[in-house]
């Protein structure tokens, strides 16, 4: 059959779905690469909320998606920006999200690593506050079991003076880690209250307090995620990272050829791609695990047309992006998203999402999917 879509003009073209997905197995354990999924939150569509509200969530939805997610294999990455955190779920509901994740993961035996911030604060004036936050979460996230990623805080953004400011939070909290923890630098086109992190807007001398912060606690840095969408950079920081720390790619433009890597290192993952991505993504990490790296970028290659449209700018908004294509794909009833957040991306950006996805054979049951984005097409006005 036949579906039209609407371009970025706003004309409408005949696309022919294709019949049948791409075949994918769960296969054998990941083994060359660490591989983490950042994956969403399902939002309890029946709730009488507003954006203002605290999210309310599908729990069993939401569980469910971790659950396909490791039985392909792959890492949950939980409670990061992908969850909607601090866009739409609240420390409240991020501190449930945890403990219900990490639960399930030790009833599964799935890997789980949790996000650690301070968005509990509405807004501090010293590093004193900026530390208990991050404490408070550090506690729950341990607590549980789970392994700690300390996240890029907007609060200590605000309220340090220099790079000595972030020497001493991280340093404090790398000192009571209770195991190697990720640390989590996130560019400012996925949060612009980010920009000016580690103490500078110079990357440059970003990356050399970043890099200290590593260097002084080499035993307390299980790795680091990079999520600045400049392939070059991280290949060039993951190259002077200490003996054993990993380097965990969040480029979502680039992450075949960060994963495949070369003859002086590679990147492992964690990435927000790999949520719509992610039976095949481990599929691709398989093969790479025979040596194919061929066979690897074969698969993994012809993925970021569609990822690079879904972290188009404004980047922050990709989560409207991966919900939408959850829904299409059968992992929830409904397109409706904590904060409203089904409402960031235009009718085009979808029909285009919807068509690349289809493309690479991403959909269980295309005949769904054609069905679900037919009915959106119909909310917008676009005749069947």
């Amino acid at each position: 059959m036949t579906i039209h879509l609407p371009d970025a003009t706003g004309a409408l073209r005949a696309y022919e779905p294709r019949a049948t997905p791409l075949a994918v197995d769960t296969g054998a354990p990941l083994a060359s690469r660490v591989v983490f999924s950042a994956a969403h939150v399902v939002a309890d569509p029946f709730a009488d909320t507003t954006p203002d509200s605290p999210a309310a969530v599908d729990w069993d939805a939401t569980l469910a998606f971790r659950r396909h997610l490791w039985s392909h294999g792959l890492g949950v990455a939980e409670a990061m920006d992908t969850a909607q955190r601090g866009m739409g779920l609240d420390w409240a509901g991020a501190a449930e999200l945890i403990r219900r994740s990490a639960a399930e993961a030790k009833a599964v035996g799935g890997r789980v690593a949790c996000g650690v911030g301070t968005d509990q604060l509405k807004g501090a004036e010293s590093l004193a506050e900026v530390r208990a936050a991050y404490e408070e979460q550090l506690a729950l996230v341990e607590g549980t079991g789970a392994q700690a990623i300390l996240m890029a805080s907007r609060a200590l953004a605000a309220v340090a003076g220099g790079p000595e400011d972030y020497l001493d939070v991280y340093g404090h909290l790398l000192r009571q880690a209770a195991e190697p923890v990720v640390l989590h630098w996130l560019g400012p086109m996925f949060d612009p209250a980010l920009d000016g992190y580690w103490g500078s807007a110079d990357l440059d001398a970003a990356t050399e307090t970043f890099l200290e912060v590593i260097a002084a606690h080499p035993d307390k840095v299980d790795g680091i995620k990079v999520s600045l969408l400049d392939a070059g950079r991280e290949v060039e920081l993951r190259r002077r990272l200490p003996k054993g720390v990993r380097c965990y790619t969040g480029d979502d433009f680039n992450y075949p050829e960060l994963i495949a890597g070369d003859d002086r290192g590679f990147s492992h993952a964690l990435l927000g791609i790999f949520d719509p991505l992610g039976p095949l993504a481990a599929q691709a990490v398989r093969v790479l695990d025979t040596g194919d790296e061929k066979g690897f970028r074969a698969l993994l290659d012809p993925t970021v047309e569609l990822s690079r449209h879904l972290f188009q700018a404004p980047t922050r908004f990709y989560k409207t992006g991966v919900v939408f294509l959850a829904w299409l794909a059968g992992h929830q009833d409904h397109f409706a998203m904590v904060g409203g957040l089904q409402s960031a991306r235009s009718l085009p950006h979808f029909a285009r999402a919807y068509e690349l996805a289809d493309g690479l054979g991403l959909f269980p049951d295309p005949q769904l999917a054609e069905a679900r984005m037919k009915n959106l097409l119909a909310v917008y006005g676009v005749a069947s």
